[in-house]
């Protein structure tokens, strides 16, 4: 399958230490399957760091989805699970690192919303609906470790 990753520079080799904690599955490389939705993301860092919008393509075999001997964690939708996961990783408390992560993309204001949880200005399950990307359901691929992006290659 093929990976998009959206930002304002091209990526040639993909290096976790550039990667910025507190996103919604941790310190680590994203991608998606929907170009559309990497170019939204490479439109957005071009507006707000400068340079061009630029897509980086990344082959990966989903098969590896299936390997126990790395530890991956999957959501197939928006569940309090998942919004869990997203608030301990936003909130920097998450105590598992996962070599990879397949989820739902929760919506840009998500550090409005974990502050409205913490104030009590809203509950778990406003929390959960609120994350919810406003276009959609669209999924991302997390890759946190050295050899969860050994799998990746650049096209």
């Amino acid at each position: 399958m093929i990976l998009y990753h959206g930002s304002n520079i091209p990526i040639d080799i993909i290096d976790l230490a550039k990667s910025k904690p507190n996103k919604d599955f941790g310190r680590g490389f994203y991608l998606s399957e929907s170009e559309e939705q990497a170019m939204e993301m490479a439109l957005f860092k071009s507006m707000q760091l400068g340079g061009e919008a630029i897509i980086s393509k990344f082959e990966f075999d989903k098969e590896i989805m299936n390997d126990e001997s790395l530890k991956i964690k999957t959501f197939d939708s928006y569940t309090e699970e998942w919004a869990d996961f997203v608030f301990a990783n936003r909130d920097g408390c998450a105590t598992e690192q996962y070599d990879i992560v397949y989820g739902p993309i929760a919506n840009d204001k998500v550090g409005l919303q974990i502050r409205k949880l913490k104030d009590g200005s809203i509950d778990k399950s406003e929390f959960l609906n609120r994350l919810k990307y406003m276009k959609g359901i669209t999924f991302q691929f997390f890759f946190g470790t050295e050899i969860s992006i050994s799998y990746l290659k650049k096209l």
